[in-house]
């Protein structure tokens, strides 16, 4: 299988060029069952990654531009009423389907932003007074630009929080962009990819990575990693256990995508920045400097034996 997930790699690189860690650890969220926020720069790939995610996996796939004026009802779906039967009928909004691309999140205001929480915890959605299931499986990819570009609404901790990971993409190394600007932009370039997995083989992948074993040694390690971020004034809260447990999965996915049925340490410091970093905020001790560097430092000062 860990065949596969190379494959499904590859395909994707061909139209995120030189961006090999960002499309593993996409994936790696994917086959844990998370939501993935991707925030960066304006025209850096991400709208790109989303496509291609859903294609290598042959998912429906729906797109929500989030824009300043969008409501809540654009997202979820409205009751119209329908005359010759003299009845309200349920219109689904683009939330119901596999697959979703929140795009430039951060530009809705908060009360529409808040109509993702229901959906990305429990894997529904309440419309006027009735409980709806959302197709499984459902994974949203939410994109959006800093906070300090014009336009933004920055999002609030709670929401923050039901993403499993937090990636950026980055600008392209030499080489890569060499071949970008040779290649030329092909206009909606995702459709270039081909579908590698499909949905059973998704299913297969999480239960799998599910079962990948936690050694005592290894949890005692992921406890004082998190011990850190609660005792260490630098941080101004620690991380919840929702962010422990996120943790764990992440690694045990990572553990299962690098061939093994055992996670290490390696793993765990693998996949920690994009899980904690933007679940942590900067204490008053540590003034000016980033949460990425705070992480940097966690990883170097908890010993991974004791």
């Amino acid at each position: 299988m860990q065949d596969r997930i190379q494959a499904a790699v590859d395909e994707i690189g061909q139209v995120l060029l030189g961006k090999e860690q960002q499309i593993r650890l996409a994936l790696c969220c994917l086959l844990a069952g998370g939501h993935l926020l991707i925030e960066d720069l304006p025209g850096m790939g991400k709208t790109t990654l989303a496509h291609a995610l859903a294609r290598v996996f042959g998912l429906d796939f729906n797109r929500i531009q989030f824009t300043s004026d969008l409501l809540p009802a654009d997202i979820l779906g409205v009751s119209i009423f329908d005359q010759p039967n003299a009845c309200f009928t349920f219109h689904p909004g683009p939330i119901f389907s596999q697959l979703i691309l929140a795009d430039e999140i951060n530009r809705a205001t908060p009360k529409t932003q808040s109509a993702l929480l229901e959906a990305m915890e429990e894997g529904q959605v309440s419309v006027e007074g009735e409980t709806r299931p959302l197709p499984a499986p459902f994974f949203v990819i939410a994109t959006q630009n800093p906070v300090s570009l014009a336009g933004t609404f920055p999002l609030p901790e709670s929401q923050l929080d039901r993403f499993l990971m937090r990636i950026g993409i980055g600008y392209p190394d030499p080489k890569a962009e060499r071949e970008l600007l040779e290649r030329g932009v092909e206009p909606e370039q995702a459709r270039l990819v081909r579908q590698s997995l499909g949905l059973e083989d998704l299913v297969a992948m999480r239960k799998a990575a599910g079962s990948v074993r936690l050694s005592p040694l290894l949890l005692d390690y992921v406890q004082r990693l998190i011990a850190y971020t609660r005792d260490n004034e630098h941080f101004r809260f620690g991380l919840s256990p929702r962010g422990s447990i996120a943790v764990v999965r992440a690694a045990r996915t990572w553990a299962y995508m690098e061939g093994r049925d055992h996670a290490l340490p390696e793993d765990v410091q693998a996949v920690l920045p994009a899980v904690v970093e933007h679940r942590l905020r900067v204490g008053v001790e540590a003034e000016g400097r980033s949460a990425p560097a705070l992480v940097q430092r966690l990883l170097s000062e908890v010993d991974v034996f004791r």
